[in-house]
């Protein structure tokens, strides 16, 4: 499995190594005590690995049949397996299925079932933990609805957490998208729902952890 940098996180990187670097290089300078120079060192190498795991950005390959899967976007943990109604575009009762990003989990957004985008909207809100239920609608989250070859409309929704603060989307309506495509990116955050048909067949469970673009959490049914 190749990995490379997310775009995303490079200028936040070469700017972090930057200040690292300068205070690393004062500190050194002018402490006559070395030690606490090495320790500011030691501290600095931590921070910069853990900062470059989060943008790190595999390449993945899905070994299923595509045309009626529905694999996980994410990197994470199944925190929500339940029935809800989608009132924002849906309006129907449907299956929600919530994936939980810790801060060591990557952060890139694949996208999750072969089709066509045909509706995407970003949404101001809280930034609430984004493992609480009410973070599905009322924090900072952005909305992407693909319709499938099995004729489904699915929609999936990126949500900010507490922590980040940030999320790009990268689809457009009108996009011919695969499960191999990244969708988006949420900076230092947090969850990503799929909501999807009530006759799907669910293949994880609650607890299950995933890995995005690779995992198969539902198989579609022909529509």
């Amino acid at each position: 499995m190749r990995v490379k940098i997310h775009h995303e996180g490079t200028n936040i990187i070469f700017m972090l190594l930057f200040i690292l670097l300068m205070v690393n290089s004062t500190a050194y300078l002018i402490l006559s005590y070395k030690v606490i120079s090495y320790v500011f060192i030691a501290i600095s190498v931590v921070l910069f690995l853990v900062v470059v795991n989060f943008f790190r950005s595999p390449r993945r390959h899905f070994k299923g049949d595509a045309s009626d899967a529905a694999v996980s976007s994410v990197d994470g943990k199944v925190v929500a397996l339940e029935e809800f109604y989608e009132d924002e575009y849906l309006h129907a009762n449907v299956i929600q299925l919530s994936v939980f990003m810790n801060v060591f989990n990557v952060h890139a957004n694949w996208v999750p079932v072969q089709g066509v985008v045909k509706y995407v909207k970003h949404h101001s809100g809280r930034f609430l933990s984004a493992w609480l239920p009410k973070a599905s609608t009322e924090n900072e989250r952005s909305t992407v609805v693909i319709h499938t070859p099995t004729g489904h409309d699915i929609l999936v929704r990126q949500i900010a957490g507490a922590v980040a603060r940030r999320i790009v989307t990268y689809v457009e309506p009108g996009d011919s998208v695969g499960v191999e495509e990244h969708m988006g990116f949420i900076k230092f955050g947090s969850r990503v729902d799929i909501y999807l048909p009530l006759d799907t067949e669910i293949m994880v469970k609650l607890g299950d952890i995933t890995t995005g673009g690779v995992t198969q959490i539902a198989r579609l049914k022909q529509h």
